[in-house]
């Protein structure tokens, strides 16, 4: 049996590090190993959260079909989120597996694609609301000079610095829903938390990726108590 291997981190420092390669890589061995056959190649992905051009998986569902392999995948939990990815996995007609959720198929992707697009559109529009909401207080929202020159010259007037409290806070109070299902699921750690919503391409009000610092900003401002590590 012919197998092709898909790789996937989400930013260009953990690819050069190889961070969580090495483990996809290991998983995806012992099952071709433990299944017999041959893994005819294996195509590794670098890509940011908010990115949906994907070249290495076009290629390696490409060459799935062509040899009429399995494509087999580490990690499909961390991609459950990514609307994209999930679509072309389910439209490619290639047979897939993923080492970590060995029952998904092509209906359970169908149902994943779904429910990320979902959030992704119901975080977009919390986030729309609640700036109408600080822009019906009147407060002005943006900075025409520009965040990161306030930044370079540390300091800034009043107004712009309460429309940069009111912004963080209405991008906050849009992801409520989302850190509570996290912490429900037991990913409560300021660590966890980050690598999570960096792991479904949301971004920071600043449109940053997030870091342990970040989320213990976003759970201040929402008045839940921070998780260490």
């Amino acid at each position: 049996m012919k197998w092709v291997g898909y790789l996937r981190v989400s930013t260009a420092r953990q690819g050069r590090s190889g961070l969580g390669l090495e483990a996809q890589q290991s998983a995806i061995q012992q099952h071709v190993s433990g299944r017999g056959g041959s893994l005819v190649e294996t195509f590794k992905e670098v890509e940011s959260g908010r990115d949906n051009a994907r070249p290495q998986l076009a290629r390696a569902l490409e060459l799935a079909r062509l040899t009429g392999a399995t494509l087999v995948i580490a990690k499909l939990d961390r991609l459950s989120r990514n609307a994209a990815f999930l679509l072309a996995l389910q439209e490619s007609g290639v047979r897939f597996v993923a080492t970590d959720m060995p029952d998904a198929n092509e209906l359970t992707v169908g149902i994943m694609a779904l429910v990320a697009q979902q959030e992704r559109q119901a975080i977009s529009q919390r986030t729309r609301e609640a700036l109408q909401a600080a822009r019906a207080r009147g407060t002005k929202l943006g900075n025409p000079n520009g965040a990161a020159a306030l930044r370079r010259a540390a300091k800034g007037n009043e107004a712009a610095l309460k429309a940069a409290r009111e912004i963080a806070a209405a991008r906050a109070e849009a992801l409520r829903n989302t850190v509570d299902e996290l912490r429900t699921a037991g990913k409560g750690s300021l660590g966890q938390l980050a690598a999570e919503l960096n792991s479904r391409g949301i971004l920071t009000a600043r449109n940053a990726k997030w870091h342990r610092s970040s989320v213990a900003n976003l759970l201040a401002r929402l008045g839940l108590s921070g998780g260490g590590g």
